[in-house]
């Protein structure tokens, strides 16, 4: 008995990382992939902001979002994020903030300024997307984030179309591949209904 069960263990183990390396693959495809094409809304996705100014990731998302809305392949931008232990900003608010210094309307800024996380980020923006009626959405944030926030937003309907940010440095290989593994682990734990 006991050498059945540490069989169907070791099985259950070779299957839990033959999942994550197929799906860290599909994520590293994503990475680099830019699908954007007009769209109803551009997504960023909130990172840190530091009192009021938006950190270098976050700057990086907002100016390719920016970037993107220039080119009108969407009318509107979303920004997300909530205030991540900050009493004053809100990543969302640092991003409506940013953008309407570069010039963006702000009858065209969206902002959620809620989230503490990706689960949560994609759910409320997919609400504010159904509540707005739009169907399709152009997603800025970093590679290796963009394909499982896709796939949350194809979960809720959305025709979802991927945009990494420009990569000002490249990062450690190691490191890289580190936030493959880490965003396929987050995207099963979601699957399996896990929010993390």
């Amino acid at each position: 008995m006991k050498r059945a069960i540490g069989y169907v263990a070791a099985l259950l183990a070779a299957a839990i990382v033959i999942s994550i390396a197929y799906v860290s693959v599909r994520i590293e495809r994503q990475s680099t992939r830019d699908e954007a094409q007009p769209a109803d809304i551009i997504l960023v996705l909130g990172a840190a902001e530091y009192r009021g100014r938006p950190s270098p990731v976050l700057r990086a998302r907002l100016d390719h979002a920016l970037e993107l809305y220039q080119r009108r392949l969407a009318p509107r931008i979303l920004t997300t994020g909530g205030a991540g232990g900050d009493r004053i900003f809100t990543e969302g608010g640092v991003g409506r903030d940013y953008l309407m210094s570069h010039g963006v309307p702000p009858e065209s800024i969206v902002v959620e300024s809620e989230a503490e996380s990706t689960v949560e980020s994609t759910a409320m923006a997919g609400e504010i997307m159904r509540r707005m009626g739009l169907h399709s959405v152009i997603v800025v944030s970093d590679g290796y984030h963009i394909y499982r926030v896709k796939k949350m937003l194809q979960f809720r309907g959305l025709d979802v179309y991927g945009s990494p940010r420009k990569e000002h440095l490249p990062e450690e290989p190691f490191h890289e591949r580190w936030n493959y593994v880490k965003q396929a682990i987050g995207y099963l734990l979601w699957r399996a209904g896990v929010a993390v």
